[in-house]
């Protein structure tokens, strides 16, 4: 029986970019902390925050948006997107 190689000139795998990589995990981290609202979550969500965007990795929007919803108070519910465009 012989073994089957993937030609060279197929299909790869595609590994993404750093700033979509950052952008999942804070996505992520807002979920837990919309979903949680513990202290843990919080922090969680700010430190990832600022590592990405120490390392160039988060976009001004994504900052913001991650800014107005630190801002608001835990016990608030979100009624519409944290989103203005």
């Amino acid at each position: 029986m012989q073994a089957l190689n993937q030609s060279s000139s197929g299909g790869k795998a595609t590994t993404p970019a750093r700033h979509q990589v950052a952008t999942a995990v804070i996505g992520a981290a807002m979920i837990g902390y919309l979903v949680h609202k513990t202290p843990d979550a919080r922090i969680r969500l700010e430190n990832l925050t600022a590592m990405a965007h120490d390392l160039g990795e988060l976009s001004a929007n994504d900052a913001a948006v991650v800014a107005q919803l630190l801002a608001r108070s835990p016990s608030e519910p979100l009624t519409t997107s944290p989103i203005s465009v």
